[in-house]
């Protein structure tokens, strides 16, 4: 006796059909579960930091407005505060705004350091900003590592993206290595821990970033800003 072809199986023939159909045409890769976790867990930081660190200079260099021209534009109350509404337009013409809303600058400036703080790994120098003598303080790192929340200078390059990444911890691994970099280069231009000693008092000149955390806080707080340097040396 002929079998009979019913509705549901004959709809199950052309589905696998149009499966062979694909596949013959344009092939496919089985990746085992195995296969698919050695790839995440293969990511390399290092690696990826090597192929971009110059883009990342170059974009900060040549996209850097004057330092004095953003600390005008920005007015704190008496309590060194600004409103995010305010800073908002600044940020538009001047600087960038992450997806997260954080405020970024990519800036330059020439000043004379005030004061060198070298006692822990978060060291820091004052520096007095030519073309700006208005109330908020202006500090640079210049220790043996940066904050590992500050992500100024990868947020400042303007083309390293959270969906390129996998999840949170890659981009947060990329921005971390990022500052290793600085730190680095800080050390081979000779102002890195104890050795940014040598440049109190003295005229210096910078290119690097800063970042104003916004998102969810309609007043900000920017009685002092501190500049993650990418270039930095005694004029």
């Amino acid at each position: 006796m002929k079998r009979r072809l019913t509705p549901a199986r004959a709809i199950g023939a052309i589905v696998i059909a149009a499966l062979v159909v694909v596949a013959v045409l344009f092939g496919f890769t089985a990746v085992s579960t195995k296969d698919e976790a050695a790839s995440r867990v293969g990511f390399d930081p290092v690696t990826y930091v090597d192929g971009i660190w110059d883009d990342i200079q170059t974009a900060i260099k040549d996209n850097a407005v004057p330092l004095a021209d953003v600390l005008n534009r920005i007015k704190p109350d008496a309590q060194g505060k600004a409103s995010t509404q305010d800073l908002t337009p600044i940020a538009h013409e001047l600087g960038l705004i992450t997806t997260g809303d954080a405020h970024v600058y990519r800036v330059k400036a020439t000043g004379t350091v005030t004061d060198v703080e070298t006692d822990t790994s978060l060291g820091s120098l004052g520096l007095q900003v030519d073309g700006y003598d208005g109330p908020i303080k202006v500090r640079v790192y210049v220790g043996t590592r940066i904050p590992s929340d500050d992500s100024s200078i990868r947020d400042a390059a303007g083309f390293i993206k959270f969906g390129d990444f996998k999840d949170q911890t890659e981009y947060g691994k990329v921005g971390s290595e990022i500052n290793k970099r600085v730190v680095a280069d800080l050390g081979t231009q000779g102002v890195a821990g104890k050795e940014a000693q040598s440049l109190l008092g003295k005229p210096v000149k910078l290119t690097g970033a800063f970042t104003l955390r916004t998102f969810n806080q309609p007043q900000i707080d920017v009685s002092t800003i501190t500049l993650v340097p990418v270039e930095l040396a005694a004029q």
